[in-house]
């Protein structure tokens, strides 16, 4: 939702704060401000917009000190303003204070506050937290008042604080959103998420619910909220700082895209052999006997994360022979679910963080299912709450419409699916062969279906002014074709519809005329005929189509105009992969229709890369 950076050591802080801050901006990116100390005092500048207009304000007004902290902001409580925009302070301007998250309780601590004289510059939610620390200051530093006016506090919240009495200390806290610290060349840093350490540092310690960090250039020490101290697990990140750069491509984004065969590759790679049959998680240390008793999963999962569960549930019945239930992490603990101890709860969330996610696990965990967490990063909050991980290894995915990350999900969970099918005995080795060797070529799938670009551009240039798009999928696909909708939706703000194809005929077909352009997905197989049929009704009914077919169609040119349609053709693959190879055209659409409509790819409007808070 929000970034947070922090720095104390021997380098230039302002540009450790801003490259930091730089690397954070996917996360929030309607303000942002940093506040430094020197001297005894604090200087702030902060700004509304991207952090592009920071830097201006910096460069005009130049400011620098000994230790200091940033914010990059997703505006939840008071507008996008400057006034609003983080660190924010005390009645003293002594204190000072960045937060991720939101105080549940702040309307009735601020009007305690404004009844004992403290006075309120902002809309925000997080000033209260600078007052009830200025309320709580005894002299026993800033740690301790922290806890104190933490005691007073209701809702979720990561914060990061200094205090000029208290100098040459940063004291950071989280109940909820993600913070983690780091050792790097002399100094220490506190962020939000891994990539804005990554040029400094690449062992991190992630900081627990209830927890604190005191920070200093001498050390960092490791609390409860009451004091207690609490042990230091070191999580060491494989991601390279260049993975978290652009590298040429005009965007993250179509970077993240061409990077789907490696992360394919990898999340792949020293998991499978052919040979034998075999797939090794070795990660996955579940009893056998309790996956043996698995009788039904729940994958649980928000935003593109569902639409891989959806893929999921194909590939665990289809080769586990278990049945699976798809639920919205954000609806499931509402409802009173019924969960077993013969339940395996399965999570999925690139970040680790999702709020809504987490709270999904804790409730199937509750009530007494295993599970498995399905993530990208490495110590988050999901690997450390959840029984078991299966990581994805798609690296730092800085564009906030999720792509290799997305990917990186289906390969992992195709491994998942064969894994249980292992341990439960429903595919020999025999059988499971032809399958690892499926996912060995995957990589080589994606390449070639990369090379399709120039003709999605070509499609994005004749339909990028339409306002209106409806995608179909059948089977497998179907979640492909909601996750392209998604996408679009998301970067080039188009209104999109993703549907089952069976259920066109149920009311999405009344929305069918010249000016609606159905994106089908034609995979090779059982459906074929289905989607072919699909296709013409809409072509009836004066629809232009864009289609998404394999190479192994002789059909097609039959199915497609050639004045008013447009054809993607993708390599013919497995059934079982055709969910990743048909997602990577549709990113392609997405992006180009965005760019050439002048929407900011990487950070789409309202949107932040990880939610972190309901």
């Amino acid at each position: 939702m929000c970034g947070i950076i922090g720095y104390i050591g021997p380098k230039p802080v302002v540009p450790v704060l801003l490259e930091g801050l730089r690397r954070l901006e996917y996360r929030g990116y309607d303000s942002a401000g940093v506040a430094l100390v020197r001297a005894g005092a604090v200087e702030l500048r902060r700004s509304a917009g991207k952090l592009d207009r920071l830097v201006e304000a910096i460069e005009n007004d130049p400011v620098d000190g000994d230790y200091g902290l940033g914010h990059t902001r997703w505006a939840t409580h008071g507008r996008p303003t400057e006034e609003n925009a983080h660190p924010h302070r005390d009645c003293t301007g002594r204190i000072v204070v960045v937060h991720n998250g939101i105080i549940e309780n702040h309307l009735a601590l601020k009007r305690e506050l404004g009844a004992e004289g403290h006075r309120f510059a902002t809309e925000t939610d997080t000033e209260v937290i600078a007052h009830l620390v200025e309320c709580e200051w005894r002299g026993d530093g800033l740690e301790a008042a922290v806890r104190r006016a933490l005691a007073r506090v209701r809702g979720l919240f990561a914060l990061l604080l200094l205090a000029t009495d208290d100098p040459g200390k940063l004291v950071a806290a989280r109940q909820g959103p993600p913070v983690l610290v780091a050792e790097g060349e002399g100094g220490y840093l506190v962020a939000s998420d891994v990539p804005a350490i990554l040029r400094h540092s690449r062992d991190v310690v992630f900081l627990g619910n209830g927890e604190m960090a005191v920070v200093t250039a001498g050390g960092v020490t490791y609390t409860d909220f009451e004091g207690e101290p609490v042990a230091a697990d070191t999580q060491h990140v494989n991601w390279d700082p260049v993975m978290a750069e652009k590298a040429g491509y005009r965007h993250f984004m179509l970077k993240e895209i061409f990077e789907q065969p490696w992360a394919a590759r990898e999340t792949v790679l020293g998991r499978t052999s052919v040979e034998a049959g075999r797939v090794y998680l070795g990660e996955l240390d579940v009893p056998v006997e309790r996956l043996r008793a698995v009788d039904r999963v729940v994958v649980l999962a928000c935003g593109t994360s569902w639409h891989a569960a959806l893929v999921g549930k194909f590939l665990i019945e289809r080769l586990a022979g278990v049945p699976v239930e798809v639920d919205y992490g954000s609806e499931y603990r509402y409802r009173e679910p019924i969960v077993t101890p013969t339940t395996l709860a399965v999570v999925i969330t690139q970040s680790g963080e999702t709020a809504d996610t987490l709270a999904a696990l804790r409730e199937a965990r509750g009530r007494g299912a295993a599970a498995i967490a399905v993530c990208n990063v490495v110590g988050s909050t999901a690997t450390r709450e959840a029984d078991f991980t299966v990581y994805t290894h798609a690296g730092p995915e800085i564009g906030v419409a999720s792509t290799k990350a997305f990917t990186s999900q289906l390969v992992a969970l195709h491994l998942l699916a064969l894994y249980l099918a292992q341990v439960r005995g429903t595919l020999t080795p025999e059988a499971a062969r032809p399958h690892l060797e499926d996912l060995d070529h995957l990589p080589r799938w994606i390449e070639q279906t990369l090379q399709c670009e120039d003709v999605v551009e070509a499609v994005a240039q004749r339909f990028h002014q339409h306002r209106s798009f409806l995608y179909l999928g059948r089977g497998i696909n179907y979640p492909i074709a909601l996750e392209g909708a998604l996408k679009l939706k998301e970067i080039s703000y188009i209104h999109a519809e993703g549907y089952p194809a069976g259920e066109m005929k149920h009311g999405p077909i009344a929305l069918v005329d010249e000016k609606l352009p159905v994106v089908t997905l034609l995979s090779n197989g059982s459906v074929f005929e289905k989607m072919a049929s699909n296709l013409q009704q809409v072509r009836a009914r004066g629809g232009p189509i864009i289609a998404v077919a394999d190479d192994g169609q002789p059909a097609l040119e039959t199915l497609i105009d050639a004045e008013r349609d447009a054809l993607v053709t993708i390599p013919a693959t497995p059934p079982l992969i055709t969910p990743i190879v048909m997602a990577v055209p549709l990113q392609l659409l997405a992006y180009h229709i965005a760019v050439r409509r002048g929407c900011d790819v990487d950070q789409p409007r309202n949107l932040a890369k990880s939610v972190t808070v309901e």
